[in-house]
């Protein structure tokens, strides 16, 4: 029977294209990796990757034995770690990602409690705005906002998050409220630039979702350039309600339109399938969704 370190070796080199990623990867030495390959296709019988000098990649017969593997691995993977974790302490290296802004106002704090609560596991945090390759950048779990997730990566859904229409009261004094997303047709609004749709805004209206188009003469990649511009009245905006609760409580930020408010936009944690979680990455998937559940929504 076939190692699991060998079958583990095998799938890392197919995922990450060369050896060396792959040893880096695992954290093992690229002898062990190498030799792990030998004994595997010495054990199976027939040559599984093909070896160059930059890269590794899997042969005919490689790439169909990986498919089968994969999932098997996983399952064994999991019962290996959970049978490891049932009397031991849970601990050690964890590392997650999150939206840059999302991190910094919710996520953080989460992890701090976190780690108070579990002082044998380190955690680091990865704050980037861009969808992050999570297998390239070692990511064992990541926070994602909005539908778009990989299909490779297995998600779990947590909640939706308030979007809401915004402007500042001074705007509002001098261009007046829209009763109705038509009404935006001829209101000043603050888009969002980059890929994708960035001039419809989505309501629902009459029991049905519709997007309505909106223009401005600003827009920008930042959500939190966009929400302070808003607050000093160049225009409306559609933003979820974390990014902007604090301006609307200060009064700096005023909400319309709530009557044709979408359900939200959903927030998920997402993992590389290949990954089976360990007992420190449940218990902290558990208490990050409980604890956004309370200070977000």
């Amino acid at each position: 029977m076939e190692r699991l370190d060998d079958l583990e070796a095998f799938m890392a080199v197919v995922e990450k294209g060369s050896q060396a990623a792959a040893s880096r990867h695992l954290r093992r030495p690229l002898q062990s990796l190498n030799r792990s390959l030998i004994a595997l296709e010495r054990a199976v019988g027939v040559e599984l990757i093909k070896r160059t000098t930059r890269r590794s990649e899997p042969t005919e017969a490689g790439r169909m034995f990986y498919e089968r593997i994969k999932p098997a691995v996983a399952q064994i993977i999991e019962a290996r770690n959970e049978a490891a974790n049932i009397r031991s302490e849970v601990s050690g290296p964890l590392k997650v990602g999150a939206p840059f802004l999302f991190a910094s106002c919710y996520v953080a704090p989460i992890i701090a409690r976190f780690m108070k609560l579990y002082p044998n596991v380190e955690i680091e945090l990865k704050a980037s705005d861009e969808q992050v390759d999570l297998l390239a950048d070692g990511l064992d779990i990541a926070v994602r906002i909005g539908d778009s997730v990989d299909e490779s990566l297995t998600a779990r859904r947590l909640y939706a998050l308030r979007v809401v229409t915004c402007g500042a009261p001074s705007y509002f004094a001098e261009h007046g409220q829209p009763k109705h997303p038509d009404d935006l047709e001829d209101h000043h609004c603050v888009l969002r630039a980059g890929a994708g749709v960035t001039d419809k805004w989505s309501f629902r209206i009459g029991g049905k979702s519709r997007t309505v188009s909106v223009s401005g003469r600003f827009r920008s990649n930042s959500a939190a350039v966009i929400r302070d511009v808003v607050s000093e009245g160049l225009g409306l905006a559609q933003l979820p309600l974390w990014q902007i609760r604090e301006h609307v409580d200060q009064g700096a930020l005023s909400i319309v339109l709530t009557e044709f408010e979408t359900e939200g936009m959903p927030i998920q944690l997402v993992w590389p399938p290949t990954r089976a979680p360990l007992e420190r990455m449940r218990r902290f998937a558990d208490f990050l969704a409980n604890g956004l559940k309370t200070d977000v929504l």
